[in-house]
Parts: C-alpha cells; sequence; structure tokens
C-alpha cells in the first residue's frame, strides 16, 4: 500500500468548551493529502513542538494602604438625648468608639477560593474599597474582577519566527515549530504547516507500508484543574476503504490522564480521563488504523499537546 490514492482528508476546528481555549495560527482549518482513508480531526486548536515565550504583564502592581488612611472620623448625629453616628461606605463603626471608623477588610472578608469570593486571582484592600489583580498574560475584565487572557499571537505581542507558529495559551503563547519525523524505513513530507505524509513506498517494502501515512499535530490550551471526564479531541474517517477502523492510544507524555475511546462507526474520541494540576504540558498519540480482512491498509497518527494553565481561569 502506498499514499497516491485519491483519499481525501480534512481537519476542521470543532466548537471550544468553555473551560477550553481556542487557539490560532497560520494553519488553515483544512487540507487535504493521499490517503487511504480520509481523516476527519476536530478540536480546540491545533499544531506542535513548542518553545515557550514570556507575556507582557497586564495589570499594575498591588499597593497597600497605610494604616492611617484606614481610620476616619464617624459622622454622628444627636436627637432627643440620642446619638446616632454611621461611617463612610466600606468602613464600619470601631468597637465601642462610636466615633471612629475603621476600614472594612472585603479580601480578608471573601477570601479566594470561597464561594462569593471578589477577585478571581488577587485581591488588595484599599480604603474603603478593593481591587482585582490580574496575573501576567490576562487583562482585568470590565467587570473589574475578573481576567481575561491576552492573545499575544492575535495583537503581535509574541516573538515568534516566520517560520514557527503561534499558538495562544491561557495567559501566554507557545512558537511552534513543525518537523516531520526522521524514520529508518519511511521517508515524509510537509503538506502543510500541521501535518507531514508519508512518500510512497517500493512495491513490497512491508516496513515502509506499515509506517503512518500520516502525521498531524495539533495544540490545546486548557485551564488547570479542569473537570474530567471530558471530551478533548475527535478522530474521524470522513471515507474508509477498508472494512475495518481501530483507534487506540500510541504514545505521548502523560498517558495516565488520557484515554481514547470509540464513539461512532467512524470516529474516535480523545478523553481527558483526570484533571491535570498546572502548570503542565502533556501529549497524547492517537492513531487510527485501516485494516481490510486484518490487512492493515493504512495508519493515520495524531499528536495532541496539551498545554495546562497554572490558573483555573
Amino acid at each position: 500500500f502506498n499514499s497516491s490514492d485519491n483519499s481525501l482528508a480534512s481537519f476542521t476546528p470543532a466548537a471550544p468548551s468553555s473551560s477550553t481555549s481556542t487557539s490560532t495560527s497560520s494553519s488553515s482549518s483544512s487540507s487535504s493529502f493521499p490517503a487511504s482513508a480520509a481523516l476527519l480531526a476536530s478540536s480546540s486548536s491545533s499544531s506542535s513542538s513548542s518553545a515557550s515565550s514570556p507575556s507582557t504583564p497586564s495589570s499594575s502592581s498591588p499597593t497597600s494602604s497605610s494604616p492611617t488612611a484606614s481610620v476616619r472620623p464617624s459622622h454622628c448625629t444627636h436627637f432627643l438625648g440620642s446619638t446616632r453616628c454611621t461611617c463612610d461606605v466600606g468602613f464600619t463603626i470601631s468597637g465601642r468608639d462610636n466615633n471612629i471608623c475603621t476600614d472594612i477588610d472585603e479580601c480578608r472578608l471573601f477570601p479566594l477560593g470561597q464561594p462569593g469570593r471578589l477577585c478571581v486571582h488577587q485581591c488588595v484592600n484599599t480604603p474603603g474599597s478593593f481591587h482585582c489583580f490580574c496575573p501576567v498574560g490576562y487583562d482585568l475584565a470590565r467587570d473589574g474582577r475578573s481576567c481575561t487572557d491576552v492573545n499575544e499571537c492575535e495583537n503581535q505581542r509574541n516573538n515568534c519566527t516566520v517560520n514557527q507558529i503561534c499558538v495562544n495559551t491561557n495567559g501566554g503563547f507557545q512558537c511552534v515549530t513543525v518537523e516531520c519525523p526522521q524514520m529508518k524505513n519511511a521517508t515524509y513530507i510537509k503538506t502543510s504547516p500541521t501535518r507531514c505524509e508519508r512518500n510512497p513506498c517500493m512495491l513490497g517494502d512491508k516496513p515502509c507500508t506499515q509506517a503512518p501515512n500520516s502525521i498531524s499535530f495539533h495544540f490545546l490550551s486548557v485551564v488547570s484543574n479542569m473537570s474530567a471526564p471530558r471530551v478533548l479531541f475527535r478522530v474521524s474517517a470522513a471515507r474508509v476503504l477498508g472494512d475495518t477502523l481501530r483507534f487506540g492510544l500510541a504514545g505521548g507524555r502523560g498517558r495516565g490522564h488520557f484515554s481514547v475511546q470509540r464513539s461512532g462507526r467512524q470516529t474516535g474520541t480523545l478523553l481527558l480521563v483526570t484533571p491535570i494540576n498546572g502548570p503542565a504540558t502533556l501529549e497524547a498519540e492517537v492513531e487510527m488504523s485501516e485494516l481490510e480482512h486484518n490487512t492493515l491498509l493504512g495508519r493515520y497518527l495524531t499528536k495532541v499537546t496539551l498545554f495546562v494553565s497554572p490558573y483555573e481561569f
């Protein structure tokens, strides 16, 4: 078997989940190559092989208020022998002394990680109020409490070269370089920024025909401790020449976090089966094999790299 027939394969992005960030790159959303089966892979992003780069700060550094600014006189009124004292917004009467108001520490009252928290990331108390701050790679949202990821790939705030693909991640970006593998029994040529195809094999060269017909590279960016199980990626055969398709997990770093299940006659699904505490970078290799009467017609390898943010947003 060689890859000189006229089957068509394409990659199309799927709708991202609320906790999965969509990465963009210079590769097109669809491409084609000759193969025995047409491969359709869906995800929330794409690409492979990377070097990390820093992001620029998105908010100013937090500052603390002085102790004296946290104390103010109260506003008292006297009527019919009684006294009523009130404080400015964000202050409260200090103990038994109705003449003094002290600042309410909203950040301590509603700590991070608790229901009703004021800020997604960092809360800094100020006299009568508070301010929220976001980590590098995020901007403070309009609500003044949430953090929005900065897309360094779209706004050109990255240092990727012309030979690299910029992949946006939660809180940063990756400069991706895709290179075709060097194998002993087969040679590959890059047919798109994120795909390599095997060159035709000599007649009777069995080791060559058993090498993957194509290898595609994809990147996903997710938040830390994302709930599991969760669908990350789908690989489907749009057109099948054989009588059997098999899907499996072929390799990759952090395989214990992933599983591959068949979700249709021609579709396999990559699942996240355990939450991942970021920051982390994991890899999974999904293999689709096409057979005819138990004879291998072709293998198609999809390499998925998962970037896990240090934060849960």
